[in-house]
């Protein structure tokens, strides 16, 4: 089967060992596989039409989303799901899956202004992000009223949630199928590039993981979890993530691909489940029904 790999800039610009390892093992069970950033290249919005067997979705950008998009509106066979891809993008969305299906998460509110992220503060900082950010970028910590003063309004909506004290290290959870990796790292602007340290993945954890495969309709994925007083609390959610640090994941990933290009195994968006509480607007739960 012919395979393209959809890929983005990686920081440093350099291949990614694992995408390479992959790419040669299903090379070996008799796949051609090619890469390559859809910013580099010069799409035609009109001609674009499927010419592969498989698309491997591994960039979060706009452009590569909407080149999904319309390959898949065709019929293209994308791992992970397009559909899938786009939710887990919207944290929103994502967050409204994951609490539906029992995963651990910090209360979450949505807003373009900043003068609604004021009323969210209640004497604990929060965690403010672009609703659909990817590696880092834009996350702060806002505590209180004076972080926000003389600010221009946001680009575009923000997520804003309650900050889940840890210890001080981000856990990196990583999902193929039905296996779960995990490492711990420090939480930097730039950790999306540095590998993690490799622990083991309690049942906790791997329970958590796997729940949140399910929810999201992914079968390549990545979680963002941080291991508070409570237990864990998965923060933040992605669609076939970088795998740094996991140890032994190549194998078992080419086997995942091949199975999913050949059909053994098949990914599906579940269904929004309704909510069994009003929604959340402002600080009041009230019925938009």
């Amino acid at each position: 089967m012919r395979m393209f790999v959809l890929t983005a800039r990686r920081v440093p610009d350099v291949p990614s060992p694992l995408l390479v390892e992959v790419s040669e093992r299903l090379r070996a069970l008799g796949h051609e596989v090619e890469h390559g950033t859809p910013e580099q290249m010069l799409v035609d919005a009109v001609g674009i039409t499927p010419g592969h067997d498989l698309y491997l979705l591994k960039s979060h950008t706009e452009l590569a989303l909407s080149v999904t998009a319309a390959l898949a509106a065709q019929g293209a066979r994308i791992l992970n799901p397009y559909d899938a891809c786009a939710a887990a993008q919207d944290k929103l969305l994502a967050n409204r899956r994951l609490h539906a299906a029992g995963v651990p998460v910090p209360l979450t509110f949505v807003t373009a202004y900043y003068d609604r992220v004021a009323e969210c503060l209640d004497g604990t900082p929060k965690i403010v992000k672009p609703l659909r950010g990817h590696r880092g970028a834009g996350v702060e910590v806002v505590k209180g009223d004076a972080d926000l003063v003389g600010r221009s309004e946001p680009a575009g909506p923000l997520i804003v949630q309650d900050l889940v004290e840890g210890p001080g290290e981000d856990l990196k959870v990583y999902v193929v199928g039905d296996r779960v990796w995990a490492v711990r790292k420090p939480f930097s602007p730039t950790s999306f590039s540095v590998p993690g340290r490799p622990v083991p993945v309690t049942r906790e954890v791997e329970d958590i993981a796997l729940r949140a495969a399910a929810a999201t309709g992914l079968g390549l994925l990545g979680l963002d979890v941080i291991e508070g007083t409570d237990g864990p609390v998965v923060v933040d959610t992605n669609y076939f993530p970088g795998y740094k640090g996991c140890v032994g994941v190549a194998g078992p990933m080419a086997a995942y691909i091949h199975d999913y290009a050949t059909g053994a195994v098949e990914l599906t968006l579940p269904p929004m489940p309704l909510s069994a509480q009003p929604a959340v607007i402002g600080r009041e739960r009230v019925s938009v029904a």
